[in-house]
């Protein structure tokens, strides 16, 4: 009753009615969005628009993906304005975003299917009718997106393309394909193909359609004679009916299937003369030949019992048996010798045939190599670089300052270069070369140049040549060599350049054949931006998975602008917490640690019975070698010193040694150093390592004494600065214009490169543990501890402060009795290693802390 009072209780029921009636108006205008004939048309215009965006921006995807990968990873760091310019998709940043999402991440090019759904949904809403089923084209286009992305990454996997095709198949299709490869191998096809079938099947009724045209192509004349002997036993009302139903369908198998393939001359006029007496029953009759189907399936056994003594065909694969057990023996025959071969000569051939060779490369399928639009746009000299009356006037400023001294010349040409010209003179006969080098300094003086080098005899010439500074220099931009013809298809391992030669020539170099370079140059001549140059080059042509550098920067300044290539090109130490390296000990740790790294390696040839790392290394890449016994893809590795001088003055041979010994083994195992010093005197460029360094590229010294320490000859101090160098490898001098890189040009291939997806971390280094850290264990004996070491600790944790000047100052003590006890409480692990001018850290902030380590440590 008390359910029924509220309910008949009108007048309490209007406060709640009229709070509960806004809520039903809203409910309705929510509805009346979707139901007004305008909103309808709104909405469906909105989905056609929706469906033809989609299919603009996933069509433009997969022609511009690969160049807006890099704009898409970079989004966070840069404005929409600037990633929307550097967008290529046809819907800028949007389009790329959401094409990236749907194509790359999920569905490849089976997104294409996608906007199909909102197009036809917005064309049903919008126009009232269906240009196709729309419950239909949604089941088709989910099941057909689904299957062409495992399709595709079926392909993509098996042609091992995952760094060039993976968008065709998606995140999901690969990962489906990847489960699917690790149980099956290339059988993987097998449940794609099977969905198909499931899904045409039961989607298509495929079985019921199977069945109507066995029924439709059996042949009835069982079925023929049942339905006369039924006839006899019904009325006659029936009989025409049912006599016309397998008149009609003998008729139809006659005509359709018997006539030419399987029935023979003789029986085919009997069989046209039913025909002709069934036909007519079959006109009055026609809708009643659908009873008659549950009927046709006994139909094909009688027929084809009755049939089997006229069909050729059979009678041919009695002769067959032989053939097949013949063949099945010379198979069998043939395995036997070619399985013991097998077994004998190489387990992992049949891992090449199933997974193709191994690409070092997949570990990052989505690297870019940086782009020759990154570099500086190249400026050409608005004056004329020498002009003809330069010429003129040198040509015969040499040839009178020569005749003054009795020298006559039969021939003289110039070659213009981008820092110097060339002239090449012929003495005539009975003319002494060294009187012609001796008048080095006349020839500067009658030419008022900066500095001239006389090369007599020029090799391979027969004639003598003076290069003479221009006076309107060229300036070589790093884009115009680098985008050069020439360095873009080299096939060297290591390709650099180097700079152009006298005669407007690119000059490339493979530093895997140098086998090490070694740099020398005054303060402000060009060694850094050669080094940079270098650098550069080597970071255009290969891949992260294929070289790792080791950057020394004593300096500190010089290199720090590679820093953002540590998880692609750089390689450390475990634990070390900067790629590039400054501190002078850690360069020793690095040093001894590439010995230990060539050592290994060496082993690994050694075990893979080849004599360099090109060939170790295309022996792993088809699948020779056992990941199992530690083998593994060994990447080249390019030692950088950017100045030698300072680790010889605070280290001496405790740095020589090591890269004495890598320059002369390292060479077959992939390791290269580049070595660079401002001071090249015999102090700093020993005889141990100038032996081991066949290249070497010296800028502007200061005297010829630097000169012959670098080049084993003078000619250096004449150079003309900024620069120009001289390269001596293979017992040949060539003079080249280093070119011109500008730091901000290495800061954008260091971003481009750094904000792109890179390894987890760099490339390890074997530890290596010095000699300290032997003696440093060999120091617990707590009897060797200094007594006043508890009071020092204390001190120390009281004021938060690892400094040996605070022991000398508060306790009173020398600095080798106060230094000596920081090393022991470096070794309890009160205090943290050795900083520089920086403080030790303190590792411990409580007293009680400290005085519970100490006991443990037995100091009392």
């Amino acid at each position: 009753m008390s359910v029924n009072k509220p309910r008949g209780n009108t007048q309490r029921q209007k406060p709640e009615e009229a709070a509960a009636a806004p809520r039903f108006r809203v409910s309705l205008d929510w509805e009346h969005i979707f139901t007004s004939p305008k909103n309808t048309l709104a909405w469906g215009t909105f989905f056609i628009i929706l469906g033809l965006i989609l299919e603009t921006s996933f069509f433009s995807y997969i022609i511009t993906g690969l160049s807006d990968q890099s704009v898409l990873d970079g989004l966070g760091h840069q404005s929409i304005r600037d990633a929307g310019r550097q967008t290529r998709n046809f819907l800028g940043v949007l389009g790329a975003v959401v094409s990236h999402i749907f194509v790359y991440r999920w569905f490849g090019i089976g997104a294409l299917l996608l906007p199909i759904v909102p197009f036809v949904a917005g064309w049903k809403m919008a126009f009232g009718r269906e240009i196709l089923p729309l419950g239909k084209i949604t089941k088709e286009v989910i099941f057909f997106t689904l299957w062409v992305s495992v399709l595709m990454g079926y392909i993509v996997l098996m042609s091992n393309s995952e760094n060039t095709l993976s968008f065709l198949s998606g995140g999901f299709g690969y990962l489906v394909n990847v489960s699917f490869f690790d149980w099956l191998k290339w059988g993987s096809i097998l449940p794609i193909l099977f969905a198909l079938f499931v899904f045409a099947v039961f989607f298509y009724d495929v079985r019921d359609k199977y069945e109507s045209w066995q029924a439709r192509n059996a042949k009835p004349e069982p079925a023929a004679d049942e339905a006369r002997e039924d006839a006899k036993g019904t009325e006659g009302e029936l009989l025409p009916d049912e006599v016309a139903v397998p008149g009609s369908t003998f008729v139809s198998v006659v005509n359709d299937t018997y006539d030419d393939e399987v029935l023979t001359s003789e029986e085919q006029p009997d069989l046209e003369v039913e025909t002709e007496e069934e036909a007519p029953r079959v006109v009055p009759h026609p809708a009643v030949v659908l009873p008659v189907t549950p009927t046709a399936p006994p139909v094909p056994a009688a027929s084809a019992t009755v049939e089997l003594p006229v069909m050729p065909m059979e009678v041919s694969a009695v002769p067959s048996e032989p053939l097949l057990e013949f063949e099945v023996e010379d198979t069998t025959q043939a395995k036997e010798p070619l399985d013991e071969e097998f077994e004998n000569e190489d387990i992992n051939a049949s891992i090449l045939r199933e997974f193709g060779q191994y690409d070092p490369m997949l570990d990052l399928p989505q690297y870019q190599f940086p782009t020759i639009d990154l570099l500086n746009e190249v400026f050409e000299n608005q004056h004329e670089k020498v002009s003809q009356e330069e010429l003129e006037s040198n040509k015969t400023k040499i040839v009178d300052t020569l005749g003054s001294y009795g020298i006559n010349i039969s021939k003289i040409k110039a070659t213009i270069g981008p820092t110097v010209t060339l002239y090449e003179i012929i003495p005539e006969a009975g003319v002494r070369i060294s009187k012609i080098k001796n008048l080095e300094g006349d020839i500067a003086l009658s030419l008022a140049a900066l500095g001239i080098r006389i090369i007599a005899p020029m090799p391979g010439r027969g004639t003598i040549g003076i290069e003479v500074p221009n006076k309107n220099r060229e300036t070589v931009f790093a884009r115009s060599v680098l985008s050069n013809e020439r360095f873009q298809k080299s096939n060297y391992d290591l390709p650099i350049v180097l700079g152009k030669t006298i005669s407007n020539d690119i000059h490339i170099a493979d530093l895997a054949k140098m086998p090490h370079l070694l740099m020398a140059g005054a303060t402000g001549q060009g060694k850094s931006v050669g080094l940079n140059v270098i650098l550069a080059s080597l970071i255009y042509k290969k891949h992260p998975a294929e070289l790792k550098f080791v950057l020394v920067d004593p300096k500190k300044v010089e290199l720090t602008l590679f820093n953002k290539l540590e998880r692609h090109f750089l390689a450390k130490l475990p634990n070390a917490e900067e790629a590039i390296i400054t501190d002078t000990k850690k360069v020793i740790f690095t040093l001894n640690s590439l010995c230990i790294e060539m050592d290994s390696r060496y082993d690994l040839l050694k075990e893979a019975a080849v004599r360099n790392l090109k060939e170790y290394n295309a022996k792993f890449a088809a699948r020779r070698l056992n990941p199992e016994k530690g083998h593994r893809f060994l990447p080249y590795i390019v030692l950088v010193i950017d100045e030698l001088a300072d680790l010889m003055m605070t280290a001496g041979k405790e740095v020589e040694t090591p890269i004495a010994r890598l320059a002369q083994l390292a060479r077959a195992v992939g390791i290269h150093l580049v070595v660079a010093t401002q001071r090249p005197s015999v102090k700093v460029i020993t005889g141990l390592i100038k032996a081991n360094f066949p290249a070497r590229l010296s800028f502007r010294v200061t005297s010829s004494i630097d000169s012959r320490t670098i080049l084993d000859m003078g000619g250096a101090e004449q150079l003309v600065g900024q620069g120009d160098m001289l390269l001596a490898i293979n017992s040949e001098v060539i003079r080249l214009q280093c070119p011109f890189i500008d730091t901000r040009e290495i800061e954008d291939i260091c971003e481009y490169i750094g904000g792109q997806r890179g390894y987890d971390e760099a490339y390890a280094l074997p530890e290596y543990e010095g000699d300290d850290a032997a003696e440093g264990k060999a120091d617990l004996n707590p009897d060797d501890f200094d007594a006043l070491l508890p009071d020092a600790a204390r001190l120390i944790v009281t004021h938060q402060q690892g400094s040996t000047s605070l022991i000398q100052r508060k306790m009173k003590l020398g600095y080798n009795r106060a230094g000596r006890i920081m090393d022991q409480l470096e070794v309890l692990g009160v205090v943290g290693p050795f900083t520089g001018s920086k403080a030790r850290d303190v590792m411990f902030h409580d007293l009680n802390m400290l005085e519970e380590h100490l006991r443990t440590m037995g100091v009392g």
